[in-house]
């Protein structure tokens, strides 16, 4: 068989795992408005040890979620499509507006809500997997080079979130638990500087970092994060410890973790919630943020960045083409509901941003599903092609 990239695989995967999501989310809404909703709300707080059902699923599950997003980073960085300044400017600077626009537009619906000015950042962050998913609906409408651009958009775009959990959403730190992760943490450093190929050495470390992050106050999920940056990365790609983790993560992540995660997380009980709730600030801050903010973020930072020559526009892609992109940046369901839990204790403001986060994302999943069928190809460009 004719080896295939693994950025091309990455991307097969990730938006056959995004259709997966769809599915999953649909599935949560059905059920938390049925019968079967008591049980499904009961079984998520259930306890399996010293973590409830639902926490085993976003610390838990999510940190293995983070460690493939962390790998993936570091893949791109270091020779992937992230390896040059001049293929992160455009999807560098394109995230950046997608970070800052969405939180602004948030913040001033919830001006006068001072309990909800915590979500800021909730309509920050795209969801690739959900986003591929679409794109992958598209088929050769869509010029490769695009999904390459939303590829590396989406990842700096984790990146930014990932910061924006780690300095904004610690509550409490616990300095002996702090001090025995830094601690592992050297060891794997060590392991890498050692050259220490074996997998198992890593992981088992990399267990004991989870646990110390989740009794430090720190996220446990960002010891994901950290394990991914120690794991080796050789010119070897068939046998790079990162390779082989990398691609041993995938089929899990997309087809279990993540539609797991989000049959946990999309579950809003409409009954339970007046008409008031769709004008609550905390829904309409999650869902313009998203549908807004997001479009306009991107496609102007995007449009700035070509202008001033700081980057180019992806090859075979028209203007309407770039703003299908940023429209569909717009979808950012799983890491939003993810700092949606980060977010707010008070129930009610969950349910609110949750409704919002689904309305925001389904609009922009639309809007750009139309952009694209409507858009021409840039004449004698491929759409299909894609650069290595």
């Amino acid at each position: 068989m004719p080896s295939v990239s693994a950025l091309r695989a990455f991307l097969r995967s990730e938006a056959a795992g995004g259709v997966l999501l769809m599915i999953a989310a649909a599935a949560a809404l059905v059920v938390a408005n049925s019968p079967l909703a008591d049980g499904y709300f009961h079984a998520l707080h259930a306890y399996l040890g010293p973590l409830s059902v639902e926490h085993w699923i976003n610390d838990g599950l999510m940190a293995v979620f983070f460690l493939l997003v962390g790998l993936e980073i570091k893949r791109e960085v270091v020779a992937g499509e992230l390896s040059t300044w001049s293929r992160r400017a455009l999807p560098g600077v394109a995230a950046l507006g997608g970070m800052i626009v969405p939180a602004l537009v948030y913040l001033l619906v919830a001006r006068d809500a001072p309990d909800v000015r915590a979500g800021w950042a909730i309509p920050a962050a795209t969801d690739i997997a959900f986003a591929l998913g679409v794109l992958s609906l598209l088929g050769p409408r869509v010029p490769g080079t695009l999904k390459i651009f939303l590829a590396a958009l989406a990842i700096i775009d984790d990146l930014g979130a990932i910061l924006i959990i780690a300095f904004f959403y610690t509550d409490h730190l616990t300095l002996w638990a702090l001090g025995g992760a830094a601690v592992v943490l050297a060891a794997l450093v060590a392991l890498n500087r050692l050259k220490v190929t074996a997998l198992w050495p890593y992981l088992l470390l990399g267990a004991v970092l989870w646990v110390l992050f989740l009794k430090s106050g720190i996220h446990a999920t960002l010891a994901g994060v950290l394990l991914a940056m120690t794991i080796p990365l050789s010119p070897d790609h068939g046998r790079s410890p990162l390779h082989r983790l990398e691609h041993g993560l995938n089929p899990w992540v997309a087809y279990l973790i993540v539609p797991v995660f989000g049959f946990a997380n999309a579950g809003v009980a409409l009954g339970g919630l007046d008409a008031s709730a769709l004008a609550a600030p905390a829904t309409l801050g999650a869902a313009l943020g998203l549908f807004i903010g997001k479009q306009a973020g991107v496609f102007a930072f995007s449009a700035a960045a070509i202008a001033l020559g700081l980057a180019r526009k992806p090859s075979g892609a028209t203007w309407a083409h770039l703003y299908g992109v940023a429209v569909l940046c717009g979808v950012g369901f799983t890491m939003s509901l993810f700092i949606n839990t980060l977010a707010f204790d008070a129930e009610i403001l969950r349910e609110e941003t949750k409704i919002g986060v689904l309305a925001g994302s389904l609009l922009s999943a639309l809007l750009a599903w139309l952009v694209f069928v409507l858009a021409r190809p840039r004449t004698g460009a491929g759409v299909t092609a894609a650069p290595h």
